[in-house]
């Protein structure tokens, strides 16, 4: 399996100061090489601002410790050692666009990103579930490709502090974006389920976000999560408001609209079908529709839904678990590989539900993990290190 770092144009110019260099690590003790020895001379344990290297990450001691680095809050994260020979999949790929009914490179080439969405960011975000190490963990340890950024409209998100929200956003972004990842930034609309109720929200948000980073080419806005309770011809007309408000500030971006029934195309709800947005798609280039399942709960039916579907319309599977739509309960794991192959074959590009340590089963970490910060595989969930290894394959 290969190993994936940042490229040495990245290093170089700076734009991920949060890695160690890997010249300071060349002088440092390799775990288990203590720096000091106890009174029968063996090495045994570091002092307070003592150094050491373990699985090419450089930790640096709080205080008298003889705990493994990385398992113990005595330890401090310092960064990753690795030197930069690979690229990331923004150099890779560049800025992406749509072509016929799939997701291209910026050479034209289909691809497929494989990657994870965060939980809500009011409750798992910066500081917590998201931080400098987590975001080394998903880059480079599970060689992710993008990052999905939930940020909740109602139940304690954006419309409870915009500016506050909108700032992490930024910060959040930029870290993505410092270890070469894709960045989904989503307008996590939920409960009301009709988009139009925060319309004038949405136009606010994404004119900060995307005026601010008009400038990188890794960046993809969903303008609705998941809309329910309402018609197609109503999530149609919110897509007419906000999607003018961003080709205004970046012509090219690539946008993700949310169909009805909670992004099923219908197939969750009562509130119509996929012949409502073959009959009224939303009248823009360079769009992609989402579509979102839960493999216990979502079987042959919704399979058959997305199929159909991606056979039409650009789609991207923006959110899906392995359990049941509440986000828990046991883990369906057939139903999800029926899923994963048919993304494969499709090249659907996908990210997971969710990349945090909530307490229900889709999360990937266990709970404690964030506070811990202790991303081990020790620490994975059963759905977690599935879709580790569903991220992993063919790299």
């Amino acid at each position: 399996m290969k190993k994936r770092y940042l490229s040495a144009l990245t290093v170089c110019l700076g734009l991920a100061a949060s890695h160690a260099d890997a010249a300071s690590c060349a002088d440092t003790n390799v775990y288990p090489n203590w720096p000091q020895s106890d009174w029968q001379g063996q090495p045994s344990h570091a002092n307070t601002g003592d150094k050491l290297v373990h699985n090419n990450i450089l930790y640096q001691a709080k205080w008298w410790t003889s705990a493994e680095p990385g398992t113990s809050s005595a330890w401090r994260y310092l960064g990753r050692c690795d030197d930069a020979t690979q690229i990331t999949p923004v150099e890779k790929y560049g800025r992406l666009k749509v072509c016929g009914t799939g997701l291209c490179s910026e050479s034209n080439q289909r691809v497929q990103l494989r990657g994870m969405s965060s939980h809500g960011l009011q409750w798992h975000g910066l500081g917590k579930c998201l931080t400098e190490k987590s975001l080394d963990v998903l880059a480079f340890d599970w060689q992710a490709d993008i990052l999905r950024l939930s940020l909740y409209v109602q139940e304690g998100g954006y419309e409870t502090d915009p500016v506050g929200f909108t700032n992490q956003m930024h910060q959040l972004i930029e870290m993505a974006s410092q270890r070469g990842l894709y960045v989904l930034v989503d307008w996590h609309q939920l409960d009301p389920g009709d988009p139009n109720y925060n319309v004038e929200g949405a136009k606010k948000f994404f004119t900060d976000i995307v005026t601010k980073h008009k400038h990188r080419n890794n960046l993809i806005y969903d303008i609705a999560n998941e809309p329910n309770g309402v018609p197609w011809s109503a999530v149609r007309h919110y897509a007419e408001q906000v999607i003018p408000v961003i080709r205004a500030i970046q012509p090219n971006a690539l946008i993700m609209v949310g169909t009805h029934g909670w992004s099923t195309f219908g197939a969750s709800m009562a509130d119509g079908d996929l012949q409502d947005v073959i009959n009224d798609p939303v009248p823009f280039d360079n769009i992609m529709y989402t579509f979102h399942f839960y493999a216990a709960a979502h079987t042959e039916y919704h399979r058959n839904m997305l199929d159909k579907a991606s056979d039409i319309f650009p789609v991207f599977v923006s959110e899906f678990g392995t359990q049941h739509y509440t986000g828990g309960g046991a883990n369906d794991f057939v139903s999800s590989q029926k899923y994963i192959d048919l993304m494969a074959r499709k090249k659907i590009s996908w990210t997971n539900w969710n990349y945090s340590d909530d307490p229900l089963s889709g999360a990937a970490w266990q709970v404690g993990s964030c506070a811990a910060q202790d991303f081990s595989d020790a620490q994975l969930k059963e759905a977690g290190a599935w879709i580790k290894a569903k991220i992993q394959e063919g790299r």
